[in-house]
């Protein structure tokens, strides 16, 4: 599990930023890449990427202003020309469906594959999505207009089989470690009968990842990072600017830092920033941020964060 951030500024693309998306690669769990918002220029980001269009088969949309949503009508588009025939799922807020389509038919671009629209009532608070192994879920956040946080939530991974301990009984390696590992209750040739569920070791928890769009400091954001290995968080503004993001509707760096600590997060990955910071100034809210929660980093279009399992 791969975060790869390919537009990390706010408002409008920039010299060093684009603007929002992010893409949560699930390649080795489930062979698939979801976006989260899909800003001008995106598919052009893919590009120098290794992502293939054809992988992404869900896209996420936090709110509809147009620094998270115009990329979109262009990736769908060249998906169709990029192999990418698969089924594809679009989950946003109210509006979401009609953007998509009018764009679709003015332009007169047909697709080749089907989209499945869900549209998220302003008052979503829960699961949204769940398979065998993920479950998604939404909340509303703080500002101007409807906008989503997401939290991923991958199921726990079984227990291992104990090989260790079955060669300790004297038990040789073959299909009855199969059976074992399925849990079942096996009797041996020299009459012991063993309980497979005695042999497997303990679930791995799976990994959280919580994506949070535009929004002023608010508990919902606490509560969708509750435990994440991984929370992603604007940050359009810096530390003392806590009046001039409560007017925009935004956060600040140090309020983000915050959000991270009280839900016990592993890491705070900074987006959304600002054109005023850059270079040095960029360092500066990072470093702002750790003063609160350690595991702080601004980050950068293209930067891959990896997202480690929690080892006990």
């Amino acid at each position: 599990m791969q975060i790869e951030f390919l537009g990390t500024g706010a408002g409008s693309p920039g010299k060093f930023r684009n603007v929002s998306s992010l893409a949560l690669r699930l390649l080795d769990e489930i062979n698939s890449v979801w976006l989260f918002d899909v800003g001008e220029g995106t598919q052009h980001q893919i590009l120098r990427s290794t992502i293939r269009p054809r992988k992404v088969d869900k896209i996420f949309i936090t709110h509809l202003h147009g620094d998270h949503i115009f990329g979109l009508p262009g990736f769908l588009s060249s998906r169709s020309f990029q192999g990418g025939n698969g089924p594809l799922d679009i989950y946003g807020p109210k509006g979401i469906k009609e953007y998509v389509n009018v764009s679709l038919r003015i332009s007169e671009s047909r697709l080749a594959y089907h989209i499945t629209f869900h549209e998220l009532p302003k008052d979503t608070d829960g699961l949204i999505f769940e398979d065998n192994k993920f479950s998604v879920y939404a909340a509303p956040l703080e500002h101007r207009i409807t906008s989503f946080g997401y939290r991923v939530v991958e199921h726990d991974h079984p227990g291992e089989l104990m090989v260790d301990k079955l060669s300790a009984l004297g038990i040789p390696s073959g299909p009855v470690y199969g059976r074992l590992k399925k849990g079942e209750v096996v009797t041996l040739d020299d009459g012991r009968t063993i309980d497979g569920k005695d042999m497997i070791g303990r679930a791995q928890p799976g990994r959280i990842v919580t994506i949070i769009g535009d929004t002023r400091k608010t508990a919902n954001a606490e509560k969708l990072a509750q435990n994440a290995n991984a929370l992603v968080h604007e940050s359009t503004f810096g530390k003392g600017e806590n009046k001039l993001a409560k007017s925009y509707y935004h956060s600040t760096n140090t309020q983000a830092a915050q959000i991270a600590k009280q839900a016990n997060a592993k890491m705070l990955l900074l987006n959304h920033i600002s054109a005023r910071y850059t270079g040095k100034m960029a360092h500066e809210l990072e470093k702002q941020a750790q003063t609160i929660f350690p595991n702080t980093k601004v980050v950068k279009d293209f930067d891959v964060v990896d997202i480690p399992f929690i080892k006990d």
